[in-house]
């Protein structure tokens, strides 16, 4: 199936990828430097080829010319596009012998090492698993994209052509639910095949219902005409289709959510993770326990100011907890936090902040009941009119009559935790990383297939870290309880899946430990085992990687080293993965730097 190339992963709660349009005058963001232009002509190849086996791709990114059509996931398409790739990977491998210019070769190799990872996880999939492929998802989102604020309302009929299509009713079109159960038929033929988890399949299709009746919601709210009688047909093949994979496919699945050693490790691999899971989970108890002696004696200044009858960190975290914020005050709250955050940027020269204000919005309820964690909303990095990223909260809404306490997140709407959240999606961590990306001229090459959550997750925490140290103590506290969630993070994911401890083990060092609310633990543990196996390792795993290199940076240049310089630099560089970045820095900056 279709490789996901682009920033688009909405289950990723810290990084969620959401349409928004910021309220500018259009104006097309162009870039003014060479070797981005002449990067961007390669990229440009591999932009195409997504474009045209992903049109839904091609309408994401603003080229209305695509909104009509849809992606056709038969064995012939997906065997056309490989062949394809492969061609441009040779086309590729050739110009980088003789590529000269270091961010041009380092572009070259980022969409060589791209497109080769997905080589091998198609092939992982193809000759290993029996795919639970997901209608209601594909559909829903091939729709969400022209049935949103931000699209022009000329775009939004091609929706109805979008759900005739899907539904086999224009001549050359089969359903997709036909083309989707073919393919996962092609698979259960196979022998010796690996069967999705059952305990993932059944959450999804139990929300599928609900995925689909949303359709008709948005189809309303847009004034469609003419939907009614395909989405009906629509709707009918895609319960059609799920009770197939029920009978096909869910009976034979796995009992055990753990994934295959070998899917494991490319999944830690596309998520930007490159040493061992178990090397991995080592260094992250050893760092568990270090931020657990960071946080007693500040949790002991806290208790003696308040007052406070136990200065156990535990117990002092709880009580901040309880200072919860509801509804509109949120946004107050942060507001003003952000600007205490930008005037200890500016006093402690921490990098060169924009006269622009941050945009900071409150979620829905709807979207709070989806993704109940504050995130970052990039901007588009493909046709950019100007749009700017958007910093969203979510809203503390009170229990439900007859809901328990106990089940609601009180995770991130109290002031202690506000400074180390704004500090990581906000300023000085993704609104800068992103923005900076669109204003500053950065490639395609790194705005699209650099990106994973290694890179971009390891500036986030460490945006956190040099902004702590002027937080109250109150927020110190809670930004290293936040450290301390992302080492746990590293080695529960990776013993949760080699089966070293269970999803109750787990649970108990977020709730105690970590002191997390029982529905967040619960939605980690989840993010664990079904949703996302490996990728909240890359928090910690790009942290230290960041951490490593400046150390490096610092003693290569002596009294010569200037952070503000340091992190601008970092920045400019876009999405480049821990490697190529230590690259740049070492034979860009170190040099410079020296020189002056």
């Amino acid at each position: 199936m279709k490789k996901n190339t682009v920033l688009s992963t909405a289950t990723i709660l810290i990084l969620c990828v959401a349409p928004f349009t910021a309220k500018l005058q259009p104006k097309p963001i162009e870039n003014t430097k060479a070797w981005v232009a002449r990067s961007d002509r390669y990229t440009q190849q591999l932009i195409d080829l997504d474009k045209k086996y992903s049109p839904e791709y091609g309408s994401s990114q603003g080229l209305a010319e695509y909104d009509t059509q849809i992606s056709v996931p038969t064995l012939a398409n997906q065997l056309a596009e490989r062949k394809d790739e492969e061609a441009l990977v040779v086309r590729y491998t050739a110009a980088l012998k003789t590529e000269h210019d270091a961010p041009v070769a380092q572009d070259l190799k980022i969409l060589i090492d791209h497109l080769k990872l997905g080589f091998r996880q198609q092939d992982f999939n193809d000759q290993k698993e029996v795919p639970f492929l997901n209608a209601a998802e594909t559909i829903y989102n091939g729709l969400d994209i022209l049935l949103d604020d931000q699209t022009p309302e000329a775009r939004h009929a091609a929706a109805v052509a979008r759900i005739r299509k899907y539904a086999g009713l224009e001549n050359g079109y089969k359903p997709i639910t036909t083309i989707l159960q073919e393919r996962v038929a092609l698979q259960i033929a196979k022998p010796n095949m690996i069967y999705p988890g059952k305990q993932q399949m059944e959450v999804a299709l139990s929300r599928n219902a609900s995925i689909i009746a949303g359709i008709p919601e948005l189809c309303k709210k847009y004034k469609l005409t003419g939907w009614e009688e395909p989405y009906a047909q629509l709707k009918k093949q895609v319960e059609a289709y799920d009770q197939w994979t029920r009978e096909h496919v869910l009976t034979k699945a796995r009992t055990d959510f753990r994934l295959p050693a070998e899917e494991y490790k490319l999944a830690l691999e596309n998520y930007g993770v490159n040493i061992p899971p178990a090397d991995l989970a080592k260094m992250a108890h050893a760092a568990f326990i270090d931020i657990q002696n960071q946080m007693q004696p500040i949790a002991e200044q806290v208790a003696k100011q308040r007052h406070l009858t136990s200065n156990d960190y535990r117990d002092v975290i709880h009580e901040l907890k309880k200072e919860q914020i509801h509804g509109d005050s949120i946004i107050p709250l942060y507001e003003r936090h952000l600007k205490d955050i930008e005037a200890i940027i500016r006093e402690h020269q921490l990098v060169t902040l924009p006269s622009r204000p941050a945009i900071i919005r409150l979620a829905t309820a709807a979207e709070t009941a989806q993704g109940p964690a504050p995130h970052m909303v990039p901007p588009p990095f493909l046709n950019n009119t100007g749009q700017r990223g958007v910093f969203v909260l979510p809203l503390n809404m009170p229990a439900a009559p007859g809901e328990k306490e106990t089940a609601k997140f009180d995770d991130f709407t109290f002031d202690a935790a506000s400074w180390t959240i704004i500090a990581h999606e906000a300023r000085p961590g993704h609104e800068l990383q992103f923005d900076k990306m669109v204003e500053e001229g950065v490639s395609k090459a790194r705005a699209l297939y650099a990106f994973n959550s290694t890179n971009a997750e390891g500036w986030g925490l460490y945006a956190e870290y040099i902004t702590r140290p002027y937080m109250p103590l109150e927020g110190q506290l809670v930004s290293l309880d936040y450290r301390l969630l992302r080492a746990a993070r590293a080695f529960l994911d990776p013993e949760l899946q080699a089966g070293i401890v269970t999803q109750q083990q787990a649970l108990d060092v977020l709730m105690k430990d970590v002191v997390q609310s029982r529905a967040f633990a619960q939605q980690e543990v989840e993010r664990y085992s079904l949703r996302a196996p490996g990728q909240a390792n890359s928090y910690f795993y790009g942290f230290t990687k960041m951490i490593a290199l400046r150390k490096d940076t610092e003693a290569a240049l002596g009294n010569k080293f200037n952070a503000l310089r340091f992190h601008d630099f970092i920045l400019s560089q876009g999405l480049l993965p821990p490697a190529l970045i230590r690259e740049a820095v070492v034979n860009e900056f170190i040099p410079a730097e020296k020189a002056k």
